[in-house]
C-alpha cells in the first residue's frame, strides 16, 4: 500500500466519521434511524473503489468497536454490533466492496448512470433489505415485515445515492482527480 493510498484511505474514514455527527433521523415505527453516513459509504467505494475504499470502511468499523462514537446518534463500543443497526453495520464493508468492484471495473468508461444504477442496487436496495432483515432477527420482527420496514429507508437513499454518484462522477471524471489517482 503506497503513503498516497493510505492518506487517501484514512481521509475517506475520518468523512465517514465526521458524518457520523450529523444527528440521527429517529424513526417511530423501528429501532434504527436515519443517516448521512452511507454517502460516506458510497463516496468510498465510488472514489477509492474496491480496496481502499473497504478498507476506509473497515477502519472506521474498528474505531467503533474501540469504542470510538464515530456512528450516527454518537454511538460506538462493540454493542452497536449486536443492535439492531448490527445487519447495516455488517454491509457495509460488503456494500462499499460491490460498488467499488463495477466502480474498478467500468473506471475508464465510467458515467453518472452506472453509478447511480450500481449504487441504487447494492447500496440501497441490497443493503436496506439485509440491514432490515437482520434487524428483524435480533428484535424479533417477521420477515415479511423487516422487509416492508426497508422500504421506509429507501427514499432518503436514494436521495444519498444519487448526490454521492453524482459528486462522484464529478470528480472522477476531473482532471485533477484522475492525477490524484494515478
Amino acid at each position: 500500500m503506497s503513503t498516497k493510498y493510505l492518506v487517501y484511505t484514512a481521509l475517506m474514514t475520518a468523512i465517514i466519521a465526521v458524518l457520523g455527527f450529523v444527528p440521527a433521523i429517529p424513526l417511530p415505527i423501528m429501532p434504527v434511524p436515519i443517516v448521512l453516513q452511507n454517502i460516506g459509504i458510497f463516496l468510498a467505494a465510488i472514489l477509492l473503489g474496491r480496496k481502499y475504499g473497504t478498507l476506509s470502511i473497515v477502519v472506521l468499523l474498528l474505531l467503533v468497536v474501540a469504542g470510538l462514537p464515530l456512528l450516527s446518534g454518537g454511538r460506538g463500543g462493540i454493542g452497536v454490533f449486536a443492535g439492531p443497526s448490527a445487519g447495516f453495520l455488517f454491509m457495509y464493508p460488503v456494500v462499499t466492496y460491490l460498488i467499488g468492484l463495477v466502480r474498478d471495473l467500468y473506471l475508464k468508461r465510467i458515467n453518472f448512470i452506472v453509478l447511480l444504477i450500481t449504487t441504487v442496487v447494492i447500496g440501497v436496495v441490497l443493503l436496506d433489505i439485509v440491514g432490515t432483515i437482520i434487524m428483524g432477527l435480533i428484535t424479533n420482527l417477521p420477515i415479511s415485515k423487516s422487509i416492508m420496514l426497508s422500504f421506509v429507508f429507501m427514499p432518503g437513499d436514494i436521495i444519498k445515492a444519487l448526490i454521492a454518484s453524482l459528486i462522484g462522477n464529478i470528480m472522477l471524471n476531473h482532471s485533477r482527480f484522475k492525477q490524484l489517482l494515478k
